[in-house]
Parts: C-alpha cells; structure tokens; sequence
C-alpha cells in the first residue's frame, strides 16, 4: 500500500513539473505531518481565554497577531508586511466591553418591572457607549430614514429621548429594482447614525449576536436582544413582532408602533479610537525568475467577536477553523523545501469582523500588483462538515481541476463546486472585497454541515468543529497550492 501511495506521488509530482523522484518522499513525509492534532491545537490556542477572543485591534487580537507570525517564522515563510515585517497595519478603533451591563422593561399597564440575563436574554453592545439610559419604547422597523426611497420609518414618529427597537437589514431584497440605492441602508453604522441623529438616547437590536461591526457612538447605549426580550416588548400591543415585521415586508412601508413600555439600558465601556490593528503576511517565494513575481493568495481572517464583560467569544468555526487550516498548509510546505515557480502567499487578515477592515487595505496596498495575482482564495467558516467546496470552481475549470486531482488521488472527500457568483448589496466576507477589486476570487468550504452553527455566539468553540475535514482542507491546500503555482497554462 506504502509503494502504491509513493508511485502516485510521483506521477503527480512530474504532473507539475516537479523534481519528482527528489521531491516525492518530502511530499509524502509532510501531507502524513497534516494531522487532525495539528488543527486541533491552533484552534485551541486561538480560542483560548489568553487570547480574549481576538477583536481586532485589542490586546488579544495582537497576541494572535505575533503568534502566527512566529510560526511563519520557524517554519521558514519569509516576512512581506511593512518594512521587512510580517505585519501589515491599519487603523482599527475598537470598544473594550468592561461589564455585561443591564436590560430592564418597565410595564406600564400593571406597573411591573422585569430583569433580564445575560448572556441568556442579550448581549452587550460591542461598541456600546458608557452610560445608564431610560426611555420610552418604540418599535421602528428597520430604522431607516429614506425619504428619497419614499420609505421612512421614523416619519410621523417622535423618537427623541427614546429608547428605540429595530430590526438589523433591509425591507426589501436584491431582486428590487433600486436595490443598491438602498443598501446604505444596510449598514449597521448608518442605522446607529440615523437614531442617534433623530434624538434617540438608545436601542435595542433584534439580533442576539456579537458584534464589532457596527458604530460607536458618544452616549449612545445600545444593546442585542434576545427573543425572549422582543416577545415581551410586544405583550400588549395588539400585534406581535413577527406579524408587524410581515406587514413590513409585504407592504414595503412603516409599521412603526409605540410599545407602552419603558426600557432601562446600561453599560460600560471604553473606546480605543486610535487603535491598529494588522493582517499577518508570508510568502513562499517562487523558484522560477520571471514567474515568481506572480502570486497565488491563500487567506482568512483571525480575529473573531473579542468579549463581553468577563465572556469570552471563542470564535471557533468562525474564524479559527480557517487560520488553523491554512497554517496547517503552511507549515507543511514551508518545512517540504518543495519550491514552485510561482509565489504563494499566506494572508492572516485582521479586521473582518468590524468591517472589512484587513482585505480593504490589503486591495488597496498589495503585496503584489493585482494583474500579477492568479488567484485569492478565501477561508472562512471552515471546519463544520464532510465535504470539500471548491466556491466558484464552475467558472475557473483551469484552477478547479487541480483541486479534483489532489482529491480523487489522495483526499477522498466528496468535493463540490459552484459558480462564481457576483457580490451584492452589503459586503460581507473578505472574499466579496477582493472580487470587487477585480480579483480572480474562490473559497474553500465544508459543505454537509453536521454540527449546529453558532454564529457570532459564546457557544461557538471548540465542540463545534469536524476536525477530520480540517486536516483534508489544509492537506488538499498543500497538495493544490504547488500544482497551482507551477502550472503555467493559467
């Protein structure tokens, strides 16, 4: 069996114009190092409490920062960031969440209050203000003020001096005509912009998520709530929260309501608005004179939801899964000495998760000219399956096949692949600020999900991995890469 896997290797190595006979018993040697042990043990470096859950800009965050480029550094992947660094920085203000803070509603019809938990009932506002507010309730829909778009939620509404409960998106969907004039709309920031300019002392946001991704505010209190929150927001009202959203939705116009309810807010912060932050860059340079200045990306973003008061957000699936994939690569080819003729370089991004902050920089200040990259591949969320997804395969067969070799000849899985498709509306991922920038733009993923996915949630660790299919993404990486890099039809 030994001899059968060695000669396979061999005839993949002349495929790709490698030293073959040379080369075969390193490529051998390290795609067996690739282990479901190593995967494991990154991910439980980076999701652990030392790192704080790594919020890009934060103490944490530049923890991991250094930890991975010390690795790149043993494993003999040269530095490419700014100034003979493996760092490539940016600006990144961030909100240090010092305590849980507090949720309370006040019924007015029988004069009770209620307390709710955390991190049962909500979550903290990431980039909430300091501060104790109290206000009257109100239920503003999806807190846009559009009036060129004819649609305005707070018309005919006073919202100043309250308390003000809204939905996170959009009412309409991207097969709406205008749908790009409204996606301003979208953004979170915008929508804090909007009631905090109305006079709203605070908000409530339906969505029990952590999130970096949306503004601070100076003495702006804000908070994520739960269902159980909503619910009782709407006890009374006559309607509930999911029949006024439909009217929404169906009607494209506002149902905004007062809730006859009055909700206490609090919490504490503080905010680093001169914060940095960085991606993580090194390269395998390549062999061949002329086509070492061209460039294959392998990337992923390490920072992930940082804390909230004393809880950490372990942000396993999301993005750890992805970073331990690719080091795993990494190592292996670094450590190989196999050298192709084409640059690879490995991309740690910072800044995903408050933004997009770490893949926008980099478009704007490549390593690499663009029209010198082949391709950029983007890692997130990967490390919850049984499959290998090759995203936006279907158009570039010239990359995909590749990655069908490497698979039918060692891997095994059950690898798919799908077109690529065009980004719309809000970006949302690394990858959609790369293809915008008019990059060659594919994903890797692990598609027949079998665990439960929590999304932006202090439940998303360790338990929420396969990391059998983690240790087959970084050895199909490792496999892949090189073939990619000397194949010189592309």
């Amino acid at each position: 069996m030994k001899t059968k896997f060695t000669l396979l290797l061999i005839a993949f190595l002349f495929s790709v114009g490698l030293n073959a006979q040379t080369d075969a018993e390193n490529l051998n040697k390290y795609l067996e190092t690739i282990t479901i042990e190593e995967v494991t043990s990154y991910c439980k470096v980076m999701t652990s409490e030392e790192f704080e859950g790594r919020v890009s800009g934060s103490p944490g965050f530049w923890k991991t920062a250094h930890w991975i480029a010390d690795y790149m550094r043993e494993w003999g992947i040269q530095a490419a960031g700014d100034e003979g660094s493996y760092f490539q920085y940016f600006a990144s203000p961030y909100t240090n969440v010092k305590e849980a803070g507090s949720i309370s509603i006040h019924f007015s019809a029988d004069k009770t209050k209620k307390t709710y938990s955390f991190p049962e009932d909500f979550y903290s506002g990431s980039n909430s203000a300091t501060g104790k507010v109290k206000g009257e309730a109100v239920y503003l829909g999806f807190g846009i003020s559009a009036p060129e778009l004819g649609y305005d939620d707070y018309a005919g509404v006073d919202v100043k001096g309250k308390i003000l409960v809204f939905e996170p998106g959009l009412p309409v969907q991207s097969s709406h005509p205008d749908f790009d004039k409204w996606v301003y709309y979208s953004y979170h920031k915008n929508k804090f912009a909007i009631a905090k300019e109305k006079g709203a002392k605070g908000l409530l946001y339906i969505d029990q998520l952590a999130n970096p991704n949306t503004a601070y505010l100076k003495g702006f209190v804000y908070a994520h709530a739960g269902p159980q929150i909503i619910q009782d927001l709407f006890e009374g009202t006559g309607t509930t929260h999911q029949e006024q959203r439909k009217k929404i939705l169906d009607e494209l116009r506002p149902h905004s309501i007062a809730m006859n309810k009055t909700i206490e807010l609090s919490a504490k912060t503080k905010h680093y608005r001169d914060a940095q932050a960085c991606n993580v860059i090194g390269i395998i340079e390549g062999s061949d004179p002329e086509l070492k200045n061209e460039v294959i990306i392998i990337g992923g973003h390490f920072d992930g939801q940082g804390k909230l008061g004393d809880l950490v957000f372990p942000s396993a699936l999301d993005n750890a899964s992805g970073v331990a994939n690719i080091m795993a690569a990494a190592r292996a080819i670094g450590q190989s000495g196999i050298r192709p003729e084409r640059t690879i370089l490995f991309l740690f991004i910072g800044g995903e998760e408050n933004g997009l902050h770490g893949s926008t920089h980099y478009v704007e200040n490549p390593v690499f000219p663009k029209e010198k990259t082949i391709a950029f591949f983007n890692l997130d969320m990967v490390g919850n399956g049984t499959g290998i997804g090759i995203y936006g395969g279907q158009s570039y067969p010239e990359i995909l096949k590749h990655f069908e070799k490497a698979n039918d000849e060692f891997i095994g899985r059950n690898l798919t692949s799908s077109p690529s498709r065009p980004s719309v509306g809000r970006p949302r991922s690394d990858g959609a600020v790369f293809q915008r920038a008019g990059y060659t733009t594919l994903g890797i993923g692990t598609p027949g999900r079998v665990k439960d996915i929590f999304y932006h949630s202090h439940k998303d660790d360790m338990d929420a991995l396969t990391t059998d299919v983690m240790r087959d993404v970084a050895r199909i990486i490792y496999l892949a890469f090189p073939e990619l890099a000397n194949d010189e039809s592309l």
